[in-house]
């Protein structure tokens, strides 16, 4: 009888990947079955985020949840990614219930861990090596029209508050033809929107061709019968001309630029160290809205940096007034082990970083519902995502999948999930629009 795996995946777009992965290293085994419902699992194996402190709570959150289902029928737990490479003796002492734990890039090794885990035997394992390779063993766990293509692995950056180098290791690019392989076998799949990501998508190829090649895949991917191609997490100290000027030249290339700034002061920039100044900043912006008007600016950004004084938080906020993103996310500082920042003096309390945080996501909203409401009486493309009590929902070319905005609308036609049509916006609430099928 085949063994009964459940999996959830947490965090980001990028783990989701390694998750599509690790299922489908056992989707063609006959010895095993994928099962949705994690109460029908014999085995359930938990891909954890470990970036932040929300993040590690939300992985215990649900290890915990497992550990629970275990008093009623299942058999094993497994824990891997991020979690799992950062704080394996943590877990394995901690949890005794946790059956495996395998670090980032343990796929090779998926089968035996969950075998030996039902025969009551402990089993770890942690690589090091970036092992991310084109294979059709990938299982798609996004909805069939869109699918995430990671282009490499890892960090170069080494923010002063960021652990991902420490867990994921130093950036790694995939080569070209690995992830045309993967796109055409995307194409293939009838994938509309491909939504390229990595830790820095802007670093891509440096490290294997001596120079920054995101632009030539983007290219590359244009000429693949994609509707939409969007990239993520692209720092803004690489973002070119000649790369925003590609992005104008090729229609299926949408203009959304995913620029992670984190702050606009400049000592507190150089104390987390990233390689941008505010004057960069400001220039970067200006580049993308001359050459691209209409162009979708994303940002996120951290509140309460250790020594983040009230002048240089008021900096910050008068610059999300000033720029007026299209999408933005804010963070509070969280303070990570291993990080350079952990050790710095005057840190911010949670009560002045929570306070700061929302203040920034007040603003942020206010900008966010005046754009919305400019979007009234205009007809927008719109993807769909799904359909729930006879409403359609889904995304203009603005947001992205699970952490922008939506479209709420009906037609008095029957629409496949997946279809791009024309919506006229007739309302808006917060930041979400409503209408109909023009």
């Amino acid at each position: 009888m085949a063994i009964k795996v459940g999996f959830v995946s947490l965090g980001c777009p990028k783990n989701l990947v390694d998750t599509e992965y690790m299922i489908g290293e056992l989707h063609s085994d006959e010895n095993f079955e994928i099962v949705a419902n994690s109460d029908a699992a014999d085995v359930v194996v938990i891909n954890t985020c470990g970036f932040i402190e929300s993040a590690k709570q939300e992985a215990i959150d649900t290890i915990f949840e497992f550990v629970e289902k275990k008093k009623n029928g299942l058999k094993s737990i497994v824990v891997t990614g991020c979690l799992a490479q950062r704080y394996k003796e943590e877990i394995i002492k901690s949890i005794p219930e946790v059956d495996a734990v395998l670090g980032n890039y343990s796929n090779s090794v998926l089968k035996i861990a969950i075998e030996n885990s039902l025969k009551g035997e402990k089993f770890q394992h942690f690589n090091s090596e970036c092992c991310i390779k084109y294979g059709k063993d990938r299982v798609l766990a996004t909805p069939a029209h869109y699918a995430y293509l990671k282009i490499a692995e890892g960090c170069n950056n080494f923010c002063s508050y960021c652990a991902i180098p420490n867990i994921k290791g130093r950036y790694k690019s995939r080569p070209i033809e690995d992830i045309l392989k993967e796109a055409k076998w995307l194409e293939s799949k009838n994938v509309k929107e491909l939504i390229v990501v990595a830790q820095d998508t802007t670093y891509y190829g440096f490290d294997i061709y001596k120079e920054f090649k995101l632009n030539q895949i983007l290219q590359e991917l244009a000429t693949f019968n994609f509707k939409w191609i969007r990239f993520l997490y692209a720092y803004p100290e690489r973002i070119s001309r000649r790369l925003v000027e590609t992005v104008r030249d090729n229609k299926n290339i949408l203009p959304y630029f995913d620029m992670p700034i984190q702050h606009i002061n400049d000592e507190i920039l150089k104390r987390m160290n990233r390689k941008t100044n505010s004057k960069q900043i400001f220039e970067k912006v200006e580049l993308i809205r001359n050459i691209l008007p209409n162009a979708t600016l994303r940002t996120t950004l951290i509140a309460g940096f250790p020594g983040e004084t009230d002048e240089q938080f008021e900096e910050l906020l008068n610059f999300v007034k000033e720029i007026k993103f299209d999408r933005l996310g804010c963070f509070s500082y969280s303070k990570e082990e291993g990080t350079r920042a952990f050790n710095f003096e005057n840190h911010v309390s949670e009560k002045v970083k929570k306070l700061r945080t929302k203040l920034i996501y007040n603003e942020s909203s206010n900008i966010l519902h005046k754009k919305a409401i400019e979007c009234i009486g205009k007809n927008m493309e719109v993807i769909i995502d799904k359909k729930s009590s006879g409403v359609y929902v889904g995304r203009t070319e603005k947001d992205a999948p699970d952490i922008d905005c939506l479209v709420y609308f009906k037609a008095n036609t029957n629409l496949n999930i997946g279809d791009i049509v024309n919506v006229k916006v007739e309302d808006v609430n917060e930041n979400d629009l409503f209408g109909t099928v023009s």
